[in-house]
């Protein structure tokens, strides 16, 4: 098994283990905390999913981060002879990922948890018309949307990297074959 295989195939596994898992969260762990615990009729039903989904968010984010700059970094080496726009397709969709997985973190993420300490009550108990709660619920949608816009990118990515054909080495007659 030559470098290029052994790369690509870890770059599927660990854009599939990441896209697995952050689908799984977004379809069905985020919506069934909250179902289970509003269920229970907590008062502060919201406010407990939402501390149990943002330290599993976390954990998305930061791993869709780190995996993608370094699949970024093994597809800049192992993409070499492909077709130009597609190599690009596959380094900026992989781009598109660690930026939104990034923002959605340290940007997003970080805000809500400010605001929510800044409540000092918890989020159901805020009126849906106090500029607080509409700033988070904003700032949820953009979250949501983020995480979203990274699905799709790794997505693309992974089709393209499972898609790309094995470029033989220079030294192998001079010919090369382009995906």
């Amino acid at each position: 098994m030559t470098v290029r295989i052994l790369l690509r195939t870890v770059s599927l596994l660990l854009l599939g283990v990441w896209l697995g898992a952050a689908i799984f969260f977004s379809a069905a762990v985020a919506p069934n905390v909250f179902a289970v615990l509003r269920g229970a009729e907590l008062a502060n039903a919201a406010t407990l999913a939402g501390s149990i989904v943002t330290r599993l968010l976390a954990i998305i984010n930061k791993g869709g981060f780190e995996i993608a700059l370094l699949l970024l970094v093994i597809s800049f080496f192992t993409t070499r002879g492909q077709k130009p726009m597609r190599r690009i397709a596959e380094m900026l969709s992989l781009a598109i990922m660690a930026i939104m997985t990034a923002v959605g973190h340290w940007v997003v993420a970080a805000r809500l948890a400010t605001l929510r300490a800044a409540m000092q009550l918890p989020i159901d108990q805020i009126a849906t018309a106090d500029p607080r709660r509409i700033e988070f619920d904003t700032l949820h949608r953009y979250s949501v949307a983020m995480l979203g816009v990274a699905i799709v990118a790794a997505l693309i990515a992974f089709v393209l990297m499972a898609s790309r054909k094995s470029v033989p080495p220079a030294s192998a007659g001079g010919l090369r074959t382009q995906d």
